[in-house]
């Protein structure tokens, strides 16, 4: 800002700006009415031009304010209604994500809200933000929500047919969540991980209730069928394992006798549960021969097969 000028007086002048703007909606405001708003003082002449400087800084800080005027009339101002944190916040290639997914879904009014154009990406930026293989599997399983479709893929190897519930960006990924054909239980499926995906007749799924955020914490992540595992270890290693693998959820599922304490788990993602075991390492034990033991003593001897290349 030039010496001399009160960025209090300053900024209190572009707030009524942006008041008057809102408040006159998509009629817009006159040139002539911003101006006598913003009070700018001085020769009348130079109006127009701080007028033109102001909203260029409003432009610049994200908000976007267009003029509506036909050629050759006086020009008329109008504020768009968009989320202008995103303009300020988001770099080019998180911009072009974005549109990416706008285009996939097809929402061109939350594309308008957002401040973001819906029709096409920016040239040369982009192309490669989502794989194609994933953008084909995310735009089916949008139209699978919309559609009320059962939607079949392979995942993990598997053939899958889920009735889906929702479609959601959380921890950098998109994941469709569900109720596989037969199971009560909602699972979450990394669409990106997703292969060879169709869609049944519109109206082939079933409601799926209760489908919420995904928790955070992948061990919560509902992804395979509950198993009961049950660790133990030492009482100096117990912080450790209860930061790598929570705190059992129940009293009665931590338990210390002779210095050797068993946790006791129900696990729903094997294989965010195996790969804190890796991190855990000798600290704990695979305790008994249950089902749930035998499962995850299986895989972790594959798992180890499979590091060293045999």
């Amino acid at each position: 800002m030039p010496p001399g000028r009160d960025p209090v007086k300053a900024m209190a002048r572009l707030a009524r700006l942006l008041r008057l703007l809102h408040d006159r909606g998509r009629s817009g405001v006159s040139a002539t009415d911003l101006i006598r708003v913003a009070g700018y003082g001085g020769a009348a002449e130079s109006g127009p031009d701080q007028l033109s400087a102001d909203l260029r800084n409003l432009r610049r800080s994200g908000w976007q304010i267009d003029n509506v005027a036909p050629p050759g009339a006086d020009a008329r101002y109008r504020l768009v209604s968009v989320d202008n944190r995103l303009r300020v916040t988001l770099t080019d290639r998180q911009r072009a994500a974005l549109q990416r997914a706008l285009i996939l879904v097809e929402r061109d009014d939350l594309a308008a809200r957002l401040g973001v154009a819906p029709a096409s990406l920016p040239p040369g930026i982009g192309v490669d933000v989502l794989p194609h293989r994933a953008s084909d599997a995310l735009s089916r399983c949008h139209q699978a929500v919309r559609a009320a479709s059962r939607i079949r893929f392979v995942y993990k190897g598997t053939p899958r047919v889920v009735h889906p519930g929702s479609v959601r960006f959380q921890n950098y990924q998109w994941y469709l969540s569900g109720l596989e054909e037969g199971g009560e239980q909602v699972k979450h499926f990394i669409v990106a991980d997703m292969h060879d995906v169709a869609l049944d007749e519109p109206g082939t799924a079933r409601r799926v209730p209760g489908v919420g955020r995904i928790p955070l914490h992948p061990l919560r992540w509902e992804i395979d069928p509950p198993t009961t595992v049950t660790l133990t270890t030492t009482p100096e290693h117990v912080e450790d394992v209860v930061r790598w693998l929570m705190a059992p959820a129940g009293a009665d599922d931590i338990v210390e006798v002779d210095g050797v304490v068993r946790m006791r788990y129900v696990i729903t993602h094997l294989a965010a549960f195996r790969a804190r075991l890796h991190i855990l390492g000798p600290r704990v034990r695979l305790e008994g021969d249950g089902e749930g033991e035998r499962l995850v003593r299986e895989q972790l001897i594959a798992d180890l097969r499979t590091m060293v290349g045999l």
